[in-house]
């Protein structure tokens, strides 16, 4: 049985990535902190996904998993060593918080004679994977060039919705997922032979994959958040309630959309089909997303290549319009949680130097007249 090692044995990595490994045949160790988790992987070496939506409620049962403890630095050598399979679902912040140890690991396997490995970062980021091999060579020092040599760093596009679980379940391997799910990966990114997995489509175009779900999913997710967190909305599905603010969100996605069709030549009949889906997904009753957990580090969502800069950047680029995509913006820049540094620290900054400034240090976005915009949305919002 092959293996495969998992960082992150939260609920994306059991409901998303280490299902489809697992369906597929593998042996997946979840690598974790949480000793919780990780007991009861190593005692019951199977857990039960809930699976909702379009009709569908039922538990599918995930066999052949185990958990280890990620902070052991001789158990994670020894599970390097053996995986055919490496894979994360660990949160963007945290990729270069376990490079050090990726360097480390993968040395020590290619120094005793091992195979080529591929490495897939299933983060909700842009090429998260070439960010976590920027962050594990230069961790990796003099060993960097033989981990190049031998570690595919594969690209992809990870979509599925998993909430929190809710309702105090006792039990920590608990989660519940949306029916639909999506895993592209980069083809020409591999070392050796590309591993058959159901449920993993592999393509040499995956950038208009990473962006039409960026574009779409993640930025009228995120407007919903912001635009619901205004008006009070606990949830996403609240949010999508009020028929002002799915039509906003719903607008954003539009003229993102717009950009993707000019971009990479995408038929327009079905790229809107491609938005009702999300939208059903969002509207989905059985998965209650709290609107502060999908708009949590609104730092790193306002950022140059996320969800709400990179689309306006391109309709600039191709003179589309941006009105509604300016409001969500501001939105976003409403956006107060005293338990979210980042929140917290925006609201800091903005309070002391302004819209302009904020948006010049954490978007690089200094487009003046685009910007006014912005302020002027701020304050209609306000």
């Amino acid at each position: 049985m092959p293996k495969a090692l998992h960082f992150g044995g939260g609920n994306i990595g059991r409901g998303f990535i280490g299902k489809i490994l697992a369906d597929a045949g593998y042996e997946v160790a979840f690598a974790d902190i949480n000793t919780a988790v990780i007991d009861r992987l190593n005692r019951d070496h199977t857990y039960r996904v809930h699976v909702v939506g379009d009709g569908v409620d039922e538990y599918q049962t995930v066999n052949h998993v185990r958990g280890v403890n990620s902070g052991d630095a001789a158990v994670m050598t020894a599970e390097i060593a053996a995986a055919d399979l490496v894979t994360t679902a660990v949160g963007p912040t945290v990729l270069e918080i376990i490079a050090p140890q990726l360097a480390q690991t993968l040395a020590a396997r290619y120094r005793a004679g091992g195979a080529p490995l591929n490495i897939i970062a299933c983060e909700n980021m842009v090429r998260g994977s070439s960010y976590l091999k920027e962050k594990v060579l230069v961790a990796a020092g003099e060993d960097a060039a033989l981990i190049d040599a031998n570690t595919g760093f594969v690209d992809c596009a990870v979509d599925r919705i998993v909430p929190p679980v809710t309702g105090g379940s006792d039990d920590p391997l608990a989660v519940t997922v949306e029916v639909f799910s999506e895993w592209i990966v980069d083809s020409t990114q591999f070392k050796g032979a590309l591993p058959a997995i159901a449920g993993m489509l592999p393509t040499d175009k995956l950038m208009a994959f990473i962006e039409r779900k960026l574009f779409t999913l993640n930025t009228g997710h995120a407007a919903l958040a912001y635009l619901g967190k205004l008006a009070g909305k606990a949830t996403v599905g609240a949010a999508m309630q009020d028929s002002a603010i799915r039509a906003a969100a719903e607008a954003v996605m539009k003229e993102s959309g717009a950009v993707l069709i000019r971009r990479y030549n995408f038929d327009p009949a079905t790229h809107r089909a491609y938005i009702e889906k999300i939208l059903k997904r969002f509207a989905n009753p059985y998965l209650h997303d709290d609107v502060d957990r999908v708009g949590r580090q609104p730092l790193r969502k306002l950022g140059a290549q996320e969800r709400f800069i990179k689309p306006l950047n391109g309709m600039l680029e191709y003179s589309l319009p941006h009105d509604a995509t300016v409001r969500a913006i501001a939105a976003a820049l409403h956006y107060h949680n005293p338990d979210d540094p980042q929140a917290v620290e925006m609201q800091y900054y903005r309070h002391a130097h302004g819209i302009a400034a904020t948006l010049a240090k954490y978007s690089d976005f200094t487009d003046a007249a685009v910007v006014a915009e912005i302020e002027a949305a701020y304050q209609a919002l306000a």
